[in-house]
């Protein structure tokens, strides 16, 4: 059975959100929720850039996951800069951490541009490749964030291939391809993804937005293209529109592709761990989202509830006991007499 790792961003990435300010003890509690859901990496956030999350990873260092391994996350040593000088990178060491995974910009304008690093293409392979090779002398796992991957890769696709080269050199151990303004569609994703994948020999991952409404299509698309690690949130939580939601994503790949993400026994915590992470946040839980919504398996019109009884795989497209959800049968004028029975 194929492997799929999950690594879970809500408390960096989800915690960029426009409606979401969680405490410290928040994402104590969250990091241990995601544990006991079987994520294989959480990554807690980015010290250094926020003293809350330098406090999350000394808090961390005394309590024991039995699953998952903790991940800080940070940017490339400045241009002009060496990693070992770098206070960025100093505090990624300090943090002590499972692991680190870093972004570095793939996309040429943003290397070149206004409000981009301001230093040559050059200089910025210089900065991933150095900047990968000392975090190795200090972590065994290194992940590297492909920043606009997408978009620099259909614009340079030259330029986006020499910094996947100067990763791969610099000795990460995962390349996460991202697709950071989230606007890129499946056929592109599957596409490039399946290209790349007879390119390299590193592990590849997929990191998704939702501002197309096609984050979590995007991330299946990369894992049947070969993409073994998937990045993404609870509840698709994240800047602007969001990013990939894990709680699709997971029973998705498990059920539908027969994927192995995190344990099955885990599996029926999936509609318990987001709705926790809803009520931690002091969100309202979307009802309607897929597989762990309120409504994701309600039946109100009499011709589905007669069908469904008889079958549930007539209008169910999975058993909800399996992500921790239950059906629902609903009575009102559009009911009819199955609605009633049951």
């Amino acid at each position: 059975m194929r492997k799929i790792e999950i690594y879970d961003t809500t408390l960096r990435d989800g915690a960029q959100s426009e409606d979401v300010n969680f405490s410290l003890d928040d994402k104590r509690d969250i990091a241990l929720k995601l544990d006991l859901l079987g994520i294989d990496y959480i990554e807690a956030g980015w010290p250094g850039a926020n003293p809350k999350d330098e406090q999350l990873f000394l808090l961390l260092k005394d309590i024991t996951l039995k699953h998952a391994k903790v991940f800080a996350f940070g940017s490339t040593c400045k241009p002009g800069r060496a990693p070992e000088n770098d206070p960025i990178i100093q505090a990624l060491v300090n943090a002590r951490p499972d692991g680190v995974t870093i972004f570095g910009k793939t996309w040429d304008a943003h290397v070149l541009g206004q409000g981009g690093l301001g230093c040559t293409l050059d200089e910025n392979l210089r900065i991933i490749r150095e900047s990968l090779a000392f975090l190795k002398k200090h972590f065994p796992l290194v992940f590297f964030d492909t920043e606009h991957f997408f978009d620099g890769y259909k614009k340079n696709q030259e330029y986006a291939q020499a910094v996947l080269k100067a990763a791969t050199e610099g000795g990460a151990d995962r390349i996460i391809l991202c697709d950071t303004n989230g606007g890129s569609l499946p056929s592109e994703i599957l596409e490039i993804t399946r290209t790349l994948k007879n390119e390299l020999s590193i592990p590849l991952g997929i990191h998704c937005h939702n501002d197309g409404d096609l984050a979590v299509a995007n991330t299946i698309a990369a894992v049947e293209s070969g993409a073994d690690h998937v990045q993404g949130t609870i509840n698709g939580i994240g800047e602007r529109c969001g990013n990939a939601n894990l709680c699709s994503i997971i029973p998705n790949l498990t059920i539908k592709t027969g994927c192995m993400t995190i344990p099955q026994e885990s599996m029926r915590l999936l509609s318990e761990v987001s709705r926790f992470v809803s009520d931690i946040g002091n969100l309202s839980h979307n009802k309607h989202q897929p597989y762990v919504g309120e409504s994701a398996f309600a039946h109100k019109g009499g011709i589905h509830v007669s069908a469904v009884i008889n079958d549930p795989t007539t209008y169910e497209h999975a058993d909800p006991s399996l992500v921790g959800n239950q059906r629902k049968i609903l009575v009102s004028d559009q009911a009819g007499k199955s609605n009633i029975l049951y």
